[in-house]
């Protein structure tokens, strides 16, 4: 989606005092924060922010994390995740599959196009 992502993902080890959704949300907001310093200060603006803790907010505030405690609540938002792209609103594909950050080909052919993607399958 033009403005945010879906993902699903797996917590190998805990990372200290941090939870692994807090660790997630600075790990990346960094990374962004360096990418865009590097080659595209304008856009960097964007994201800035008046604030005592931080100076730029690339994540909503409210983001939402929920736990995949079975197979079935799995599968559900895998399922989310795959058509998302061709809900009416975003019209970024006509099939699942056809949407080139998803990872829907990958279920329905085995090309994996990404090389973190691991099989949800394999997980229940």
């Amino acid at each position: 989606m033009p403005n945010h992502i879906h993902l699903i993902w797996r917590i190998n080890e805990l990372n200290g005092k941090e939870t692994p959704y807090g660790s997630f949300l600075k790990h990346t907001a960094h990374q962004f924060k360096k990418m865009l310093a590097m080659h595209d200060n304008v856009k960097l603006e964007n994201f800035k922010v008046i604030a005592a803790n931080k100076q730029y907010e690339f994540w909503q505030r409210d983001s939402l994390a929920i736990e995949l405690f079975n197979s079935e609540v799995a599968y559900k938002k895998l399922d989310y995740l795959h058509n998302n792209p061709l809900a009416e609103h975003w019209q970024l594909a006509v099939e699942p599959s056809g949407y080139l950050y998803s990872s829907a080909r990958y279920y329905e052919d085995g090309g994996n196009q990404f090389t973190f993607l691991k099989d949800l399958r394999e997980e229940f």
